[in-house]
C-alpha cells in the first residue's frame, strides 16, 4: 500500500522548490543584467562612434568648403584678369584709329577723349564713356566690348540719355556708336534698329558695320 505524503514532506518539497525557484530567477536576473550592461556599453561605443564620424566629416567637409572657396576665388581671379587684359587690348584696337575712320565718312572729328568718366554738379561719377570723338557739330559716344550683347546696347542707350542732360554738352548733336572684337549678328541687327554705328574689330583692322543709307539716331 502507498504512502501518502505527511505535511512534513509536503512543505519539504515546497520549500525545495521555491529555493530552485529563486535560484532560476537570481540566473536569469543576473543574465538579463548582463545582457542589458553590454547592451549599454555597445550603445554607447556606437555613439561615441557615431559622434567621431560626424565631427570628422564636419570638418572634411568644411576643410573641403574652405578649399573649394579658394580654389574657386583663384578662378574668378584669373579670369578677371584675362578679361581686362583682353579688353584692354580690344580697345587699344578699336580705337587707334577710329578717328580716321569715322571722318572718311564725312565727320570732322579732331579730338578723341579715351576712358573718361562723367560727374554730375555734385561730383558724384554717373556715367563712364570708354571713348568720345568730338567736332563741332557732332560728340560721338563709343561703347567698347570683347563681346558685344545686347545688353550692352541698352546700357550704353541709357548713358547717352544721361549724357544728353549733361550741360557742357548741352549744344552739339549725341550719336552712338557700339564695337567689339565679337558681334552678333543678331546683336548687330539690335543695334542698327537703335541707331548705332557698329563697329567691329577684326585682327589688327576695324570696319564699321553699317549698310548704305543707315541713318545714325541723334540725342
Amino acid at each position: 500500500m502507498a504512502k501518502h505524503p505527511t505535511l512534513q514532506d509536503v512543505w519539504t518539497m515546497f520549500q525545495e522548490s521555491d529555493r530552485k525557484f529563486r535560484e532560476m530567477s537570481e540566473e536569469t536576473n543576473k543574465t538579463i543584467r548582463e545582457m542589458s550592461e553590454d547592451s549599454d556599453r555597445r550603445f554607447r561605443e556606437m555613439s561615441e562612434e557615431s559622434e567621431r564620424m560626424s565631427r570628422e566629416t564636419d570638418r572634411a567637409i568644411k576643410e573641403m568648403s574652405r578649399e573649394s572657396q579658394k580654389a574657386l576665388q583663384e578662378a574668378w581671379r584669373i579670369v578677371g584678369n584675362l578679361g581686362n587684359k583682353l579688353g584692354v587690348v580690344v580697345e587699344h584696337l578699336v580705337l587707334s584709329n577710329i578717328k580716321e575712320k569715322f571722318n572718311a565718312l564725312g565727320y570732322g572729328f579732331y579730338k578723341t577723349v579715351l576712358n573718361m568718366q562723367v560727374e554730375n554738379k555734385e561730383k558724384d561719377i554717373y556715367a563712364e564713356v570708354d571713348a568720345m570723338l568730338e567736332s563741332g557739330e557732332y560728340t560721338l559716344i563709343i561703347e567698347v566690348k570683347t563681346q558685344l550683347k545686347v545688353k550692352d546696347v541698352d546700357d550704353h542707350l541709357d548713358r547717352l540719355d544721361k549724357l544728353r542732360l549733361n550741360e557742357p554738352y548741352s549744344a552739339c548733336k549725341f550719336l552712338g556708336a557700339v564695337a567689339g572684337a565679337i558681334v552678333a549678328d543678331n546683336v548687330k541687327k539690335y543695334a542698327l534698329k537703335k541707331g548705332f554705328y557698329v563697329i567691329r574689330q577684326s585682327g589688327d583692322t576695324v570696319t564699321i558695320e553699317n549698310p548704305g543709307g543707315f541713318k545714325p539716331r541723334e540725342w
